[in-house]
């Protein structure tokens, strides 16, 4: 029996979502064009909340990606420097502020983690394969896409030439930021390019301090760049260029071999594993969904490197899906619910957008006054994609682009020596590093993105944050955000709110279960939970963070996100609780009409 949902791209966004549907018994097929996992390490953060949907998914796969991150300790800081051997310039340690990290860990079970892309991917693989209601098949090429009012085919093209059309109730371009669905349904991507970027993958034993920390912004007079540490005494050294005929592009490996001694700044082997190139943009697919076929991760948003929101995005995307794909293909709702994928992931994906661009620019900060940055170099790297250029002899086009690479960096040499003005400059940069937090602390944005739209009964009262809502995450029962996570009482062990989340209903989480019990009617997809607080957890906390007193609701949806609230009590807003759930459905058959 053909699968009901063909999903292109076997990345992380693709196997998750393949992995959260067959909790629902759903079968899918998932083409990859490769045939073993891509070794050099692209995303390396994986948040909290994406590690909640892996556990939402299974909890085992969870704790089998939870087993490859390295203790805390080990990813808490950042440094800057001028080349690895001397002083750092100064540096931001996420666990000094202890009632931060205190807090941070309040959030989830889980904590933010650094695991290099490849070796994620290797579990997930693993997972899918052992997973009987995953068909993955490797080495296949998608070379067009067709749909129908009811469904899609792909055309697979096997490492051997043979072309099959496999068909589908829905396709799923989960097939990265180059997407061939993407390209095959005519959607195009808006948004600048703001940089060429180069990379490294590389071992060595770098630091002699006992301090290995996760990220490294370089300055030298001959390299700019960030370290990105990995397990083991494994690193990727990044750098921006722009021009495909310089040689970081035209012979990587004989860049890297001469440049990583300079960066290292002494006598230290080294050995090259992958070098890369990719175009760092910030840009959006014009819509994220054409008949029935879907984007998601990479194919419908591609982010800056900075804030480590790209991966983490894609894993939201397939489960603000899953559980819809699920409702429309179990006959529980209507497919005009699969219209609110895009209303509530494009403003959510929008504002990662937004603050990775300001991360990136907010660089220029450190070495403003000395040289030029990441606007200009911007600025730079469109010139350079002008047609005009390619139209310049190869050895003139790569002369120019070294000389202009070089004088930007050029200034910063004035970092280095002990004169007085080289020390004012080490100063002024250590004094502005702080201000770079936001670079490498986003908790508000990893747990505080909320849904609006026709699904959320959303309230005239703006959602309750902590400062702007970007490093400080304000727990909050407001319709449309993530379900606060509390211990609460179980049967046996205590139990997470969002393990509490029943798959295809909504959950009803109340402090008064008996009244809500006696007054909500059993036909109403609604499972209550009781709000009781685990062993060792004050009632009052969980009444505090729950935001609705000692008689009210919160109604969540599969996908961890509040639908509604109320302070009232059962007797009172068991009429507007249907009214909410009827409403839905309402919506949702409308939508499906027009469509």
């Amino acid at each position: 029996m053909p699968s009901e949902v063909t999903i292109v791209g076997g990345g992380s966004t693709g196997c998750t979502l393949a992995l959260l549907l067959s909790r629902y018994g759903i079968a899918t097929t998932v083409l990859e064009r490769r045939t073993e996992v891509l070794n050099h390490p692209a995303a390396t953060i994986l948040n909290a909340r994406s590690q909640e949907i892996w556990h939402h998914a299974n909890p085992n796969l969870a704790e089998q990606i939870a087993a490859l991150a390295p203790p805390a300790e080990q990813i808490a800081m950042a440094r800057w420097y001028t080349d690895l051997s001397s002083p750092p310039l100064g540096e931001i340690d996420l666990l000094a502020d202890h009632e931060r990290v205190e807090s941070v860990k309040s959030h989830s079970r889980y904590l933010i983690t650094h695991v290099g892309q490849q070796r994620l991917n290797a579990v997930l693989w693993e997972s899918v394969d052992a997973d009987p209601l995953v068909t993955v098949r490797r080495g296949v090429q998608v070379k067009h896409v067709s749909t129908t009012p009811s469904g899609a085919t792909v055309r697979a093209v096997a490492a051997n030439g043979a072309e099959e059309d496999i068909s589908s109730r829905f396709v799923i371009a989960a097939d990265g930021s180059n997407s061939v669905v993407r390209e095959a349904m005519n959607i195009a991507m808006r948004g600048p390019v703001l940089a060429n970027m180069a990379s490294v993958y590389f071992s060595a034993r770098l630091f002699s301090d006992g301090i290995h920390p996760v990220l490294s912004f370089i300055y030298t007079p001959t390299f700019c760049g960030i370290l990105v540490a990995h397990t083991d005494d494994n690193y990727v050294l990044m750098t921006p260029y722009l021009s495909d005929k310089q040689e970081i592009a035209r012979d990587a490996r004989a860049y890297w071999t001469r440049i990583l001694p300079r960066v290292i700044g002494r006598e230290e082997s080294f050995r090259i594993h992958s070098t890369g190139t990719w175009t760092m943009t910030s840009q959006m697919a014009e819509t994220f969904a054409k008949g029935n076929v879907i984007l998601v991760g990479d194919a419908a948003h591609r982010f800056p490197h900075t804030g480590g929101f790209g991966l983490n995005s894609g894993v939201q995307d397939a489960h603000n899906l899953a559980w819809k794909l699920a409702a429309v293909l179990e006959g529980r709702a209507p497919a005009g619910l699969l219209d609110s994928y895009e209303p509530e992931r494009r403003p959510t994906v929008e504002c990662f957008a937004a603050q990775s661009v300001a991360n990136h620019f907010r660089m220029d900060a450190i070495l403003e006054g000395l040289t030029s940055g990441n606007r200009a170099l911007a600025r730079v790297t469109r010139a350079f994609a002008h047609p005009a250029v390619d139209r310049l002899p190869a050895a003139v086009t790569r002369r120019v682009a070294d000389a202009m690479m070089n004088r930007a960096m050029r200034p910063i040499a004035k970092l280095s020596g002990d004169s007085a003005s080289a020390r004012n400059w080490r100063e002024t940069i250590r004094q502005r590093i702080p201000g770079q937090i936001e670079e490498v602390a986003s908790t508000g944005l990893e747990f505080g993105y909320a849904y609006s739209g026709d699904l959320i009964r959303t309230e005239s009262t703006p959602q309750p944050k902590l400062g702007e809502g970007v490093i400080d995450y304000r727990p909050t029962t407001w319709p449309g955000a993530r379900l606060p996570h509390m211990w609460l009482a179980g049967e046996g062990d205590p139990e997470a709110t969002h393990d509490l989340l029943d798959l295809r209903d909504y959950t009803l989480f109340t402090p008064d279960p008996l009244s809500w019990h006696a007054a909500v009617p059993s036909t109403l997809p609604v499972v209550i939970v009781a709000l009781d607080p685990a062993p060792g957890i004050d009632r009052r906390q969980v009444l505090d963070l729950f935001e609705v007193g000692e008689h009210g609701a919160v109604l969540v949806r599969p996908d961890g996100h509040v639908v509604w609230r109320t302070t009232s009590a059962a007797l009172s807003a068991a009429t507007e609780l249907e009214r909410t759930v009827s409403r839905i459905v309402i919506t949702t058959e409308r939508a499906s009409a027009a469509t």
